[in-house]
């Protein structure tokens, strides 16, 4: 690992984040314009989908590649370089928004289970987890159980639909032992792609959005087959393992 080689994560928060499976980054991420300008692209896409939170706030850089600009960001990729080393893909992002009063929960999970199969290896994925709204208790910040990214894929269970933003949730989640991830507009926290994380569901009157932007290490090979029209851009640094990078 390199040491403070950018100032962004000490090293003591880089061994943090290697033992317990996430990292805050309390400091604004972005400039103030450029953030300004990420949030507006968030509620012009929010918009087109109805003012709902909707699966096609998924890859919404597929759709509009003025996103590029945030995701391939050095601001980005040098959080994320302690972690995942120099040579880093990018795997995929999404705006994800609980609306005032009525936002669901996200039940437990891991992000690896949902991506099983896809690449062949999950010990390098990090999603940056960046504040567009106030994310607090209140309004269902994302909460994680720490240490869980060296467990393995977990039992899951179904669970309701009209509670939950997704139909299966982890068994047996002992909550006593969450973490809160409060954030203010433009800060961010990290997370393995392994940790068990979800969310309580918004009661507030604050509107909770956020941009995930989610990179992986190239010795990772992402499996063409298994990801059918699926792009992945190459972020810093070289292939590792032969991937099929749009812009490589």
């Amino acid at each position: 690992m390199s040491n403070i080689a950018n100032g962004k994560l000490t090293q003591a928060e880089v061994d943090f984040y290697d033992e317990q499976g996430y990292a805050l980054y309390k400091n604004q991420l972005f400039g103030a314009e450029k953030q300004a300008e990420l949030s507006a692209i968030f509620e012009e896409q929010w918009e087109m989908v109805g003012r709902r939170l909707n699966s096609e706030l998924d890859t919404p850089h597929f759709r509009d590649e003025r996103l590029l600009k945030f995701l391939l960001a050095d601001e980005v990729l040098d959080l994320v370089e302690p972690i995942l080393g120099p040579n880093i893909g990018l795997w995929s992002s999404h705006f994800i928004c609980k609306e005032p009063l009525i936002g669901k929960q996200t039940p437990w999970h891991e992000d690896s289970a949902y991506w099983k199969g896809r690449l062949d290896r999950f010990d390098k994925i990090a999603t940056v987890w960046l504040a567009i709204d106030r994310s607090n208790k209140e309004n269902g910040c994302m909460r994680v159980i720490p240490g869980t990214h060296k467990n393995g894929f977990s039992d899951y269970e179904a669970v309701s639909e009209d509670e939950n933003i997704f139909a299966t949730q982890i068994k047996n989640i002992d909550e006593s032992k969450a973490v809160y991830f409060e954030l203010e507009p433009g800060q961010c926290s990290i997370h393995d792609s392994r940790i068990i994380h979800g969310a309580t569901p918004n009661r507030s009157p604050n509107r909770r959005c956020g941009y995930t932007m989610r990179y992986f290490s190239t010795e990772a090979k992402v499996i063409p087959e298994k990801n059918p029209g699926f792009k992945i851009w190459l972020a810093r640094g070289k292939d590792i393992a032969g991937n099929p990078f749009v812009n490589a």
